[in-house]
């Protein structure tokens, strides 16, 4: 079963091929894992919390982290079996596994649901800076989703942007911010804790809402989103082998910091914890400046999220005979000028189309959840055991082989019932 190379479209950057080694340390790969993995998802755990309780809210977290985690294991062993049988050259993607575990369906499935997340987090984006904005100046009569919009044409300029590294000092900018608000947040929960009417009676270990638990469990998937990176983390590695003990101690803090960072906002604000925690802090400057930090930050980080997107819908429209031939002509003609009008078009099109999807919902915290119950489920928990069972299925051992199906029944059931909870909640 071969492939045309024209077929090909991966969404996410490829790592090296398996045979060559990575340049990264131990400490660098813990930190790029770290960045690859915290983003601003982990301002809604707070709020999670206050849903489920702060028991349930932790035991979520903690099952999502340990799941992630060994589904990753899972991903580069599929990766390794391929490359031991030489039945994947160069580079790999999760497309690839999918091809080679499923055939084409497979790459298919794979990347539309990576499409599918990229998309989940980039309206995240927007309605993250859109409820923020709207608690700095909400002395003004303006919407949220009004603040959306006015960032529209900003996007589509960025978005026009060919190159991703011109956007590398805003992504660590980005994460420096993301860094200083849960610092920032961290210090306010703690005075508000102590300087407050703070009764550890009124936090409830398990609240009485039965779907607590899937809400925090889905906002703690999304919290851990960046599966598509794994092979790209462990093909980076200067000593592979050791990436999984690696992996386990990055993990091992990430679990850690998210599990004091949802305790700590929920027993600094209680039943007024928002789904946003920054907009529990006090209207001072700092606070404002920590909030329009973050704001800016995804501003420009945004394109790089919807940039895979933009990849696969130019790769599909590339194949279209006309575009193709508006598009690949040598000359710097009329026709060529259209082509690239026609890539311009497209991708304000999705700044537009996200930004609308974006007004229409409710919160950052149940849009959070919703994505990570559905695509995230499905690509951290329901694909890895899959390909795992598929490729390896015969070399595993009794128990293995039932806790692959374990996680892909459980991913599976998580995921309808996830999505379902969440829907109803809104």
């Amino acid at each position: 079963m071969e492939e045309k190379n024209s077929d090909r479209i991966p969404l996410v950057n490829p790592p090296p091929s398996t045979a060559t080694e990575g340049s990264a340390s131990k400490l660098q790969t813990i930190g790029n894992i770290i960045v690859s993995i915290v983003g601003t998802g982990v301002l809604g755990l707070p709020f999670a919390f206050r849903i489920a309780g702060w028991l349930a809210g932790s035991l979520g977290v903690i099952i999502a982290g340990l799941a992630t985690f060994y589904c990753m294991l899972l991903l580069v062993q599929c990766r390794d079996k391929l490359a031991s049988e030489k039945k994947l050259t160069g580079t790999t993607t999760y497309g690839d596994l999918g091809y080679r575990c499923i055939g084409r369906p497979g790459r298919y499935v794979t990347e539309f649901l990576i499409l599918i997340s990229q998309c989940g987090g980039s309206v995240a984006y927007l309605v993250f800076i859109g409820q923020n904005l709207a608690s700095v100046f909400n002395g003004h009569s303006f919407t949220i989703a009004s603040y959306i919009f006015w960032l529209v044409p900003i996007e589509i300029a960025l978005s026009w942007i060919g190159s991703l590294s011109a956007f590398a000092p805003f992504s660590i900018f980005a994460d420096i911010c993301n860094v200083l608000a849960m610092g920032f947040v961290i210090k306010e929960d703690i005075q508000q804790a102590i300087g407050g009417d703070f009764s550890f009676r009124d936090r409830k270990a398990i609240t009485d809402n039965l779907g607590g638990l899937p809400f925090a469990g889905g906002m703690a998937v999304f919290c851990f989103e960046g599966f598509g990176m794994t092979l790209a983390l462990e093909a980076s590695m200067k000593e592979r082998r050791t990436f999984s003990k690696v992996l386990a101690m990055a993990f091992t803090w990430i679990t850690l910091v998210y599990v004091l960072f949802g305790i700590l906002g929920y027993m600094a604000y209680g039943d007024e914890t928002k789904d946003i925690i920054t907009l529990n802090l006090p209207k001072n400057w700092t606070a404002i400046t920590v909030q329009i930090g973050l704001c800016l930050g995804l501003v420009f980080t945004f394109p790089i999220m919807v940039h895979p997107v933009n990849e696969i819908l130019e790769g599909k429209l590339k194949k279209n005979i006309w575009f193709q031939n508006l598009h690949n002509n040598d000359a710097e003609t009329s026709i060529t000028r259209l082509g690239k009008l026609g890539t311009y078009i497209s991708r304000a099109v999705l700044v537009i189309g996200l930004a609308v999807l974006a007004s229409y919902v409710p919160g950052f915290g149940v849009f959070a959840s919703l994505v990570g119950s559905t695509v995230c489920a499905l690509i951290s928990f329901v694909l890895p055991a899959s390909f795992h069972l598929t490729l390896l299925g015969s070399s595993l051992s009794f128990w293995q082989k039932t806790l692959d199906i374990v996680i892909l029944l459980c991913g599976l059931l998580f995921a309808v019932y996830g999505s379902y909870n969440t829907i109803v909640g809104i």
